[in-house]
């Protein structure tokens, strides 16, 4: 009897690879200079990086701030809590 080989899907497979974000939200609570201080005291993004984002935050409600792997994102979350803004991660858009 012929062994059975299984293929991977390869649509899972991708999936897989896929990056993940760090999402900052916006909130009532912190002023806007103050989030540009924790992007460029955090991150290490320049003044006009940090300024940038923090507009983002405000006009939209959100902006991704960091990509990569999801244990990275997770520590990334975890200090912009530490920092007090709202942040969470996800799955990066394909």
């Amino acid at each position: 009897m012929p062994k059975t080989v299984e293929r991977p899907d390869l649509q899972e497979t991708v999936s897989l690879d896929r990056p993940w974000i760090t999402i900052v939200w916006d909130d009532p609570v912190n002023l806007m200079s103050y989030v540009a201080y924790v992007f460029r005291s955090y991150f290490g993004v320049t003044a006009e990086e940090a300024e940038r984002l923090m507009l983002q935050v405000h006009n939209t409600g959100r902006a991704v701030v960091a990509t990569g792997n999801r244990e990275a994102m997770e520590r990334h979350v975890e200090a912009m809590h530490g920092y007090g803004l709202w942040a969470t991660l996800a799955r990066a858009d394909s």
